[in-house]
């Protein structure tokens, strides 16, 4: 295949990804105004993948992709199970990543590609920051947080913790051949101990964010009852920022201005980032995930040693949590867009490499004390 064939291929199936996504995004959505953007976009980039799919034919390419890649799948999986919010940090990130794909590349010049790209950078990081202009913003603001996205990174990432962590603490006292008694307790400490600073990590730092958060919403509901001229300027030049003509962001502004609360609720938003109904979310819920993805990783390595001890325990704990990192680091792809192999692979080695220097380390200590 040639390098322009290669390079059509790949632009088509990101293409296709997009158009399944973006649907699956709208079956999700249960606001009417949010379903006509997922459909607009995904009619637009299913007009990409027809313009790069001719040109692969042209190639006399045989076969020709279809359909969406497992990555792709996963993300309509959790779109039309979860809600399109939970998807939608990280299609905004790989629609940054990629808006300028298409500036060199000689096919696109002169068609709409490379602004289209552009501007579906622009419509969602818009979406993810809930920064729609217009009258359905007050709708639709608050509707899609990064909150989804980030939290499933952190299910990720924390169970990633907890499985590099103790697998490196179990692998350090084996090789100090301690007892296997001893050594599960080790493991079962190790896992309680990271996973209750975990939860308190996250309590302190949610609740410290929840109070930051109340602190400036205090002051900004006083600023609007000593200023409110003050106030409806800035609200006015927030949407003359987005695009709006002057005398429309000054109607808009009015408007909001009319409802005290819908005017703090819009403030909160787009001067402080803040959704005055969550504030954060819950510190509790925050403490309790932490300690439950932890645990979940840091259990891998711990398993074997309930059940059986010595070499076959070492075999198992390392070919069980290889078996994690490597699926930790291919689900993490779901939301870069990497290559799945690659990435599990690399997850692999440091986890691997982590476990061989602590049991490496504790060899040399088990030997030196004995």
């Amino acid at each position: 295949m040639s390098g322009d064939a290669a390079r059509y291929r790949r632009n088509l199936q990101g293409e296709i990804d997009g158009a399944a996504i973006y649907r699956a995004m709208a079956d999700g959505e249960d606001n009417a105004e949010l379903t006509k953007v997922y459909l607009s976009l995904a009619e637009t980039e299913e007009r990409h993948a027809a313009f790069w799919a001719q040109r692969l034919e042209a190639e006399g390419a045989t076969k020709v992709p279809r359909g969406p890649t497992w990555q792709a799948r996963s993300l309509i999986w959790l779109a039309r199970r979860l809600g399109p919010q939970w998807v939608l940090p990280a299609i905004s990130q790989q629609e940054r990543d990629g808006r300028r794909m298409y500036d060199d590349q000689p096919e696109a010049a002169g068609t709409s590609l490379p602004g289209d790209e552009r501007s579906h950078a622009r419509v969602l990081r818009e979406l993810e920051t809930g920064g729609l202009p217009g009258d359905a913003l007050a709708r639709l603001e608050g509707r899609h947080r990064s909150v989804g996205g980030n939290a499933l990174r952190a299910a990720v990432l924390g169970a990633n913790d907890g499985l590099v962590s103790n697998l490196s603490l179990v692998m350090g006292v084996a090789g100090a051949a301690l007892a296997p008694r001893t050594i599960l307790i080790t493991g079962l400490a190790g896992l309680l101990a990271g996973a209750i600073s975990m939860a308190m990590g996250e309590w302190i730092s949610v609740r410290s964010s929840r109070e930051a958060a109340e602190r400036q919403l205090e002051i900004e509901s006083d600023e609007l009852d000593t200023f409110p001229e003050e106030e409806m300027e800035e609200l006015r030049l927030i949407y003359q920022a987005k695009g709006m003509s002057a005398e429309d962001a000054g109607a808009v502004a009015e408007h909001l201005m009319a409802d005290r609360e819908t005017a703090l609720d819009v403030k909160a938003r787009e001067e402080l980032g803040i959704d005055p109904g969550e504030l954060g979310g819950s510190p509790m819920v925050a403490a309790v995930a932490s300690f439950l993805l932890f645990a979940l990783g840091a259990v891998v390595p711990v398993l074997p040693y309930v059940f059986t001890s010595g070499a076959p325990a070492v075999v198992l704990a390392v070919l069980g949590s290889g078996l994690g990192l490597f699926a930790l680091g291919a689900a993490i792809t779901i939301f870069t867009g990497r290559g799945a192999l690659s990435s599990g692979v690399r997850q692999l080695a440091i986890g691997w490499a982590a476990a061989a220097v602590t049991f490496g380390i504790g060899s040399a200590i088990g030997v030196t004390i004995g």
